[in-house]
C-alpha cells in the first residue's frame, strides 16, 4: 500500500549534471556487464570443442579469449565500483529510503562478484596446471556468478520500473519483504531482454575485430573461426530480441503506459493508435496492434498525466527508434550469414558483408545504449515510479559538476589502457601447442 510520494524537493542546482553523471558511468559499465554475461560460455564453448576434437587450435583459442576475459573483468571491477559509490553519492535519499528494500539484491551481487573473481583466476592460470576435465568444470562458475550477478542488478531496475514488496505509511516505507522486491513482476522480460542483448554485443563485437583482420588479408583458421564462432552467437540472438521485444513492448504498455506513449510521442490518448514512420508516414492503428495485438485498442497518450510527470519525449522517442532499427538491422546481417553457412557451409564472400560486421559491433552497443535511455530516461521524472521524483533522491552536494569532470578523464584514461592492453595483446601470434592435447 502506497499513501503518498515520498521524498521532498532538495536545494540542489545540479540535478542535470549528477544525472549526466550517473548516466556516464552507467553507459561505460554496461558493455562490460554484456562481456559478463555471454564472453565465458564462449570461451567454453571453445574448450569444449577441444575436449570434443582434441584439436589443439580450440585450446590455444579459448586460452587466448580467456585473457581477454580476465582483461574486460578487470575494468569492470573499476567501473562497477565507481558506479556503486555514484548510487550512495549522487542519490543519497534514495538509498537511504529504499535501502532494506533492495539491499538483499545488493548483498547477492556482491557474493556473486567475488565467486566470478575467484574462479576467472584459477581458469586463466589453470591452464597447464589442471587436468583438462577440471579446468573446464572450474570455468562453469564463471558464467552461473556472472548470469547471477546481473540478475540482481536487473532485478533492482526492475523493482524501479514496478516498485513492490513495501508499503509507505506517514511518509516511511514499512513492511519490507525483500522478496516480493528481488522478484518484481517487472523483472522477468528486462532480464530475458538484457541477457539476450548481451550476447548480441559481444557477439557481434568480437566478429567485427576478426572481420576486420580478414579485409585486412588475415584470412587464416584463427580469423575465420573466431568470425564464425562469435557470430553464431550473436546470429541466433538477434532474432530471440525482437520477439522479446515485443513482450516487453507490451508489458510496458500494460504497467506504465505514458513510457509507451513517450516511444510513439503520442500526445493524445487515441483508439486505434497509428504508428509514425521515419519523415512523417503514417501506418494506421499499427500502434495498438504492437502495444495490445488489436487494432482497435486504445493506446493511453501523454495527456493523460500532467505536464510535470511527463518524460522527455524527444530523446526517448529518438533512442526507442534507434534500438528498433539497429536491432532488426543486426538480424539481417545474422541471417544473411546463417544462409549462407546453411547452404554453402562457408562464410559469405561479399567484402561489403565483412564491413558491415565490423559495423555491426558499434552499432549493437549504440543500440544497448538506446535501449537503456529508453528505459531509464522513459521512467522520469520519477526514480521509483510513483513513488519518489529523482529531483527528492539527488544529494544536495555542491562538487557534482567537478567530480563530473574528473570522472570523464578517469574514463578516458581507462579507455586509453584498455585498448593498449587488447590491442598489444591481439597482435602476438596464436600459440597452437600441440603437446597440450
Amino acid at each position: 500500500m502506497i499513501d503518498g510520494v515520498l521524498g521532498g524537493p532538495v536545494d540542489q542546482d545540479y540535478l542535470l549534471q549528477a544525472r549526466q553523471m550517473q548516466a556516464m558511468s552507467f553507459a561505460v559499465h554496461i558493455p562490460l556487464v554484456c562481456f559478463g554475461i555471454a564472453f565465458p560460455a564462449m570461451v567454453l564453448f571453445l574448450e569444449g570443442l577441444w575436449l570434443r576434437t582434441d584439436d589443439p587450435f580450440y585450446r590455444a583459442l579459448a586460452k587466448r579469449w580467456s585473457k581477454a576475459m580476465l582483461i574486460l573483468f578487470a575494468v569492470g571491477v573499476v567501473t562497477g565500483t565507481i558506479l556503486s559509490f555514484e548510487m550512495g553519492l549522487l542519490w543519497p535519499e534514495f538509498m537511504a529510503t529504499f535501502g532494506d528494500v533492495f539491499g538483499l539484491a545488493f548483498g547477492v551481487e556482491g557474493v556473486s562478484f567475488f565467486i566470478e573473481a575467484i574462479f576467472i583466476a584459477i581458469y586463466v592460470y589453470g591452464w597447464d596446471r589442471l587436468p583438462a576435465r577440471v579446468h573446464f568444470a572450474a570455468g562453469v562458475p564463471i558464467v552461473v556468478a556472472g548470469l547471477s550477478g546481473s540478475f540482481m542488478v536487473i532485478s533492482v531496475n526492475g523493482w524501479m520500473n514496478q516498485p513492490e514488496g513495501f508499503s509507505v505509511r506517514g511518509g516511511e516505507v514499512v513492511d519490507v519483504n525483500p522478496l516480493d522486491a528481488l522478484f518484481n513482476k517487472n523483472l522477468w522480460h528486462e532480464l530475458v531482454h538484457m541477457y539476450i542483448a548481451g550476447f548480441i554485443v559481444a557477439g557481434f563485437l568480437v566478429a567485427g575485430v576478426y572481420a576486420y583482420g580478414w579485409l585486412r588479408g588475415r584470412r587464416d583458421r584463427h580469423h575465420r573461426v573466431g568470425i564464425v564462432v562469435a557470430l553464431s552467437v550473436a546470429a541466433l540472438a538477434a532474432p530471440a530480441q525482437l520477439l522479446v521485444g515485443d513482450w516487453a513492448a507490451r508489458t510496458v504498455a500494460d504497467r506504465q503506459p505514458v513510457k509507451l506513449a513517450a516511444f510513439e510521442g503520442l500526445e493524445k490518448t487515441t483508439k486505434g493508435a497509428p504508428f509514425t514512420l521515419p519523415g512523417g508516414i503514417e501506418i494506421p492503428d499499427l500502434l495498438s496492434v504492437l502495444a495490445f495485438h488489436d487494432p482497435n485498442a486504445t493506446v493511453t497518450g501523454l495527456d493523460s498525466v500532467p505536464k510535470d510527470d511527463r518524460p522527455p519525449t524527444g530523446i526517448v522517442k529518438v533512442s526507442f527508434r534507434a534500438m528498433v532499427f539497429i536491432g532488426t538491422a543486426l538480424t539481417a546481417l545474422g541471417g544473411w550469414f546463417l544462409w549462407t553457412w546453411w547452404r554453402h557451409g562457408r562464410l559469405p564472400s561479399s567484402p561489403w558483408f565483412h564491413r558491415a560486421l565490423v559495423a555491426a559491433g558499434p552499432l549493437a552497443l549504440v543500440a544497448l545504449i538506446a535501449g537503456w535511455i529508453t528505459t531509464e530516461v522513459g521512467r522520469q521524472p520519477w526514480v521509483v515510479y510513483q513513488v519518489m521524483r529523482t529531483e527528492s533522491a539527488v544529494t544536495g552536494a555542491s562538487g557534482v559538476p567537478v567530480g563530473f569532470a574528473v570522472l570523464g578523464l578517469v574514463y578516458a584514461g581507462l579507455a586509453a589502457v584498455t585498448f593498449v592492453m587488447l590491442h598489444r595483446f591481439s597482435r602476438g601470434p596464436l600459440e597452437v601447442e600441440a603437446d597440450a592435447a
